[in-house]
């Protein structure tokens, strides 16, 4: 198996991971790994009346999954979930937030709710 078919292995399973988790806080999912012209989004989840636009992240180590989302990376996301809503309209009028969920193995996920500003 060659390197990027791991890493799109491991992708896929932390993305799993990370939505099992957020099931069992509450969220229910509407889209997962969407994809615009402006970037990609791994998981959008919804609970009552907020959005988020979720961000995955695999990690061999515990680090700080915010640091692990750089700037350039947070503006795609944010124009992705612009696009999102315009495919969307009906969770315009909800609360919008940006996630990211840290993934290492063996440990339960982390969950950074409102981990930046769009």
């Amino acid at each position: 198996m060659t390197g990027s078919a791991r890493t799109e292995r491991r992708g896929r399973a932390a993305e799993a991971a990370a939505l099992a988790f957020l099931l069992l806080k509450g969220y229910l999912p509407v889209a997962r790994r969407f994809r615009s012209a402006a970037g990609e989004i791994d998981l959008v989840v919804r609970r009552g009346r907020l959005v988020a636009y979720v961000e995955v992240k695999a990690r061999r180590a515990a680090e700080s999954a915010a640091e692990a989302v750089g700037p350039a990376q947070r503006r795609r996301i944010a124009r992705a979930a612009e696009d999102f809503l315009k495919r969307r309209p009906d969770l315009a009028r909800l609360d919008q937030r940006f996630d990211v969920v840290l993934v290492v193995p063996w440990r339960p996920p982390r969950h950074l709710a409102d981990a930046w500003r769009g």
